[in-house]
């Protein structure tokens, strides 16, 4: 599903602590998780969101990261049993076809989609795999990099979501990022 895809490398900076000055994912992530959530990660590269989100919905809950690279979900994967929590994330590698969700169908409470949108060719299918994953009511952040994505592609990637059938809530303030929150609606 990736048209163009973030090389492993620049996942090391992504994951730096330094970042949470300005993307904490505590404060960015807990008004919609708590403890037994099921969570979707998409290009979850090598943790910087999954590991917080984690802590957020154990003993319970679990995080699915799906991802094209398989070095990226090896890193997450080594990263995540470093700290204890590898029984609370399942990696899963996409093609660039699918994001191989077929057994995640209306399980998902909240997907997040960080940075990663962009990097796809064909949205609707993305997206529509993103929907069938997730159960009515189930929500899903989606947030784009300012300065990589214009407000005008956001805008056709929201009209996009909006066609799959997801209904746009809310527009949260996330630092260089364009952002939205979206729920899957109840029937």
């Amino acid at each position: 599903m990736a048209e163009q895809v973030c090389p492993v490398w620049i996942g090391y900076f992504l994951a730096s602590p330094l970042r949470k000055l300005f993307q904490n994912p505590n404060r960015m992530l807990a008004p919609y998780l708590n403890r037994g959530k099921k969570v979707l990660d998409v290009g979850p590269g090598m943790g910087f969101f999954t590991l917080p989100m984690a802590e957020m919905v154990k003993p319970d809950g679990k995080i699915f990261c799906v991802d094209i690279q398989k070095k990226m979900l090896e890193k997450l994967e080594s990263r995540a049993n470093k700290k204890g929590l590898g029984d609370y994330i399942e990696t899963i590698e996409c093609t660039g076809e699918t994001l191989n969700l077929d057994s995640l169908k209306n399980q998902i409470d909240f997907a997040l989609v960080f940075a990663v949108l962009h990097e796809v060719p064909d949205q609707q299918s993305f997206l529509r795999e993103i929907f069938e994953a997730i159960v009515p009511g189930g929500i899903v952040l989606l947030s784009e990099p300012k300065g990589h994505v214009t407000e005008a592609a956001f805008e056709k990637s929201l009209d996009i979501a909006t066609s799959v059938g997801f209904k746009p809530e809310a527009c949260p303030s996330i630092s260089r990022g364009l952002s939205v929150v979206m729920t899957k609606p109840l029937n």
